[in-house]
């Protein structure tokens, strides 16, 4: 049996035309879309799941790290993520925990921000979605990005654009593009999430009551091992719970067939931490499973290989960069000899500069979100969605600017850009 098969020749319909084209609709790239089309760019998305969001919707990670700097006191990013705090508040979808050991943190409810983010698309002129829709290759002439081509209900279509977003998280465009990409040795493990009903009552019987420690008990012959358990409130249901943290350990979710089994993976394990509960504890007879994520948030993949790699130093030391599109604080296993012993809440907040999001190679393409170029120290720390948002506008503004003046995205002005972030609401430092 042959190892390949010939497919015909075929044409392939371009669906659209427009300056910008974004692969992924995450958060990141919903942001990224925005962005632009405000500037005057006419903007097309492209999102694989029925809707918008990525793991903050689909994946149901309902939560938001500070806006503020490690003290507490200083506002350090705005922008977007703002906008959209601001437009749930009004929904009644959104809290904000001012004490305890998430404190500085937003919980919202994915579906209100699932409904959210098609609003502020359908309200913004000049952006095309595209739910439902597979990138599937890239078209390059001469070292330009000219076409994304996708698979999607109405069968394999092309868009044309000037310039590009890789907004995928996995590096989708950067890999089929032939763009410079690393993988690590090892992964950020993808998690699975889900709303269960009931577990508020095991908190009541339990007042000491820790998801993380009960589930990880070696009395549980099914053991949930390697995962990092904890739950939260469900927005505008009370009694039930957002469960986070069903790891699969040791998966490359670039990989269809290591993808196909972290999701069912992440599934059983949430089968078992229920049963774990009706069977162990008083009051878990009523723990019922009601919701699961349509697909399991991914935290690692593709690396792009950028004019600048983000060191651990770098975030540990809060270095400020020139172009510093970004700004953050949440910090996570970064060793206290890269910040001398300190206490986390006395550290500087950290930037992210423009030249990170930039590939080197790149003529068209820039990138945005997790898939930015960090060091595998740091990447736990600004992977973190409020991060990830924060590039998705850069990475918007920017390719609006190349494209105003009809030059490379390496090439732009990145006072001007820091400029713009700024007219537009991003605090920029």
């Amino acid at each position: 049996m042959s190892d390949t098969i010939r497919e015909k020749e075929r044409q392939t319909p371009v669906a659209h035309e427009c300056n910008i084209c974004i692969v992924g609709g995450s958060c990141t790239g919903v942001f990224a879309a925005i962005q632009a089309a405000r500037l005057g760019a006419k903007v097309a998305i492209i999102e694989n799941n029925g809707c918008f969001g990525g793991s903050a919707t689909a994946g149901l990670v309902n939560i938001w790290h500070s806006l503020y700097d490690p003290s507490g006191s200083k506002q350090i990013i705005r922008g977007l993520t703002w906008e959209l705090i601001e437009r749930l508040q009004k929904k009644s979808a959104l809290t904000f925990n001012e004490h305890g050991e998430n404190a500085g943190y937003y919980i919202f409810n994915s579906a209100e921000l699932m409904i959210e983010l098609d609003l502020l698309l359908t309200e913004q002129p000049g952006i095309r979605p595209f739910l439902h829709a597979r990138f599937a290759d890239a078209v390059v002439e001469n070292g330009w990005v000219t076409h994304a081509i996708i698979e999607d209900k109405s069968g394999r279509r092309a868009i044309k654009a000037d310039y590009f977003i890789d907004a995928s998280g996995d590096g989708d465009l950067i890999s089929r593009a032939k763009l410079p990409y690393t993988t690590n040795s090892s992964f950020q493990p993808p998690a699975a999430c889900a709303i269960i009903y009931g577990l508020a009552e095991i908190h009541k019987k339990y007042p000491d009551f820790n998801i993380h420690d009960a589930i990880r008990n070696s009395k549980y012959t099914d053991l949930i091992k390697n995962s990092l358990l904890c739950d939260s409130e469900l927005v505008g249901l009370p009694g039930a719970r957002i469960l986070t943290g069903a790891c699969v350990h040791d998966m490359d979710c670039s990989n269809a067939d290591q993808l196909t089994y972290s999701e069912m993976e992440g599934r059983r394990q949430i089968r078992t931490v229920c049963d774990i509960l009706k069977e162990n504890f008083e009051g878990g007879e009523k723990v019922s499973l009601v919701s699961l994520p349509s697909y399991i948030s991914i935290r690692e993949t593709r690396h792009a290989s950028c004019q600048h790699r983000i060191s651990e130093r770098e975030l540990s030391e809060g270095t400020r960069f020139p172009d510093a599109v970004a700004n953050g604080s949440y910090r996570e296993n970064i060793k206290k000899e890269n910040y001398d012993g300190e206490e986390k809440s006395a550290l500087p907040f950290y930037q992210i500069p423009f030249r990170s999001l930039v590939p080197n190679g790149s003529k068209n393409v820039i990138t945005a979100g997790r898939l930015i170029d960090v060091d595998k120290n740091a990447y736990n720390s600004l992977c973190v969605m409020v991060n990830c948002n924060q590039t998705g506008e850069a990475a918007g503004a920017a390719a609006t600017l190349a494209l105003d003046s009809s030059i490379e995205i390496p090439a732009i002005n990145t006072n001007k850009l820091r400029e713009t972030l700024r007219k537009e609401g991003s605090i920029i430092i």
